[in-house]
Formats: structure tokens, sequence, C-alpha cells
């Protein structure tokens, strides 16, 4: 029997020419790959305040955010607290970041290990997250898929990313 962790978050799309900025992903179904800056809201916090303080945390940059781009679900699965799968809810935003990167101070719930501007070329389904691929085709395309995006046969990541590695630098 299927068993859902369901994951609610808001997500900013940030590019620089050719370049996205990521975040290393350090625990979750999206481990050890590259994902969008944001995540869950705070008690009462409000989509548009939750994605400008989940950038300053995992970043370091302070976000100007230009307009909410859409909804996009995932399925797939995660062995995680008796859950056999995870159907995460990611709210889309452009934004325009200030600021110097740093390293994401880290406190209990940091999930961002690092984050970098990486090449949209380099970047894939094996070195990223769901949200990353999504962000790339809305870029290319100016489109969001409106089924849910199911990946049946997704993998956790066990090792970590090492400099040089994934065809990244």
């Amino acid at each position: 029997m299927l068993n859902y962790h369901r994951a609610f978050g808001v997500y900013a799309v940030i590019h620089n020419k050719d370049k996205l900025l990521v975040i290393q992903k350090g625990s979750g179904p999206y481990i050890n790959r590259f994902d969008l800056p944001g995540g869950s809201l705070e008690a009462g916090e409000g989509l548009l305040d939750a994605v400008i303080r989940e950038v300053k945390e995992e970043t370091g940059l302070t976000v100007l955010v230009k307009k909410q781009i859409g909804v996009v679900d995932f399925k797939l699965p995660w062995q995680w607290k008796g859950f056999t799968h995870v159907h995460h809810t990611a709210v889309f935003y452009t934004a325009q970041a200030i600021g110097e990167l740093r390293v994401p101070k880290q406190f209990a719930g940091q999930d961002a290990v690092r984050a970098e501007w990486i090449p949209i070329i380099k970047m894939s389904i094996t070195n990223s997250s769901p949200l990353v691929m999504q962000a790339i085709q809305w870029l290319l395309t100016s489109e969001i898929p409106l089924e849910t995006v199911v990946y049946p046969e997704w993998e956790i990541k066990e090792e970590s990313f090492r400099e040089g590695d994934q065809g990244i630098r």
C-alpha cells in the first residue's frame, strides 16, 4: 500500500543569463542533488514572506520577487518515517537576487548545504531535483505542467557531491 508524505513549499527561480541559482540538498528525497532555494512555511507565514525568508536563509541573498509563475506537484518514492512516497507541491516565483552568496547557517531543519550558480546545461535529472528540472523547462518554454509529474524510479543519492562530480564546474 502506498503511503504518501505531503510536502508543500515555495521556491524561487533566480537565473542570470545561462545560470540558475541552486542549493545543494543535505537531506530529504533530493539529498545530494541541486534544488531550488525555498522551502516550507512557518506557522502563520504567507507565501511571499516564506520564499523571501527561505532564499535569505539558504543563500544569504536578498530577493526582489517579481511574480508567481505557477504551481507544480511531484510524486516519487521515498522511504521515510513509515511513508513510502512523497507528494510534493511547489509554488514557483521568479525573483532577482541582491548581495553575495554565503554558506547557509546551519540549524535544526536546515537542509541546504551550499548555494551556487550552475550553468543550466550542466543540470540533469541525475544531479538535480524535479523542481530544478521544471524551473529549467519554464525558463525555456514559459510553461508549467498542469498534471502531476510522477517519477516512479526516483533514486535517493546516498553519496554526496565532491568537487568536480557530475561534470559541474
